[in-house]
């Protein structure tokens, strides 16, 4: 079972918040997705060549993962990294193709956060345990707070 936290605000909608992260860029897109890992360049030529990017919110390890280029370039709906900063290359390709991103996005029910140069695997493992394969919306209106919600 997934523990959230539960919102009363997007348009008086309320919804659960699994994860919260930095928010690259503002905006009112609000997109839905299966979660996607994508660890390597060959996964990022799979779910391209596969036709259903579209579909996926891509969950990436950082804000330095240049590899997921094509993907952006060829419609990633959201992506959500789990170290990096707005002011990373990702942050700034996701700006520039408006694509939703939540960036060092930590789980609302763990107290385990990323920390530059002292943040084991653990971390990065539980918040792939609990989003991959699970659908999710990314919320990105608000200026500096990025969310990802289970969509039931």
């Amino acid at each position: 079972m997934i523990e959230t936290t539960k919102l009363d605000s997007i348009k008086g909608v309320p919804m659960q918040v699994v994860a919260e992260g930095f928010n690259a860029f503002e905006t009112q897109k609000s997109p839905k997705g299966e979660v996607k890992f994508l660890g390597s360049p060959k996964d990022v030529i799979e779910v391209v060549r596969s036709g259903k990017l579209q579909d996926y919110i891509l969950l990436v390890r950082g804000g330095t993962t240049t590899f997921l280029t094509p993907a952006l370039s060829m419609g990633a709906s959201g992506v959500i990294t789990m170290s990096g900063a707005p002011e990373s290359h990702l942050g700034i390709l996701s700006r520039e193709f408006q694509i939703p991103c939540v960036m060092t996005a930590h789980l609302t029910s763990s107290d385990s956060r990323y920390v530059v140069g002292n943040t084991d695997d653990a971390h990065f493992e539980e918040i792939a345990d609990t989003l991959i394969g699970k659908t999710v919306q990314l919320h990105c209106d608000d200026e500096e707070i990025g969310r990802v919600s289970i969509v039931s």
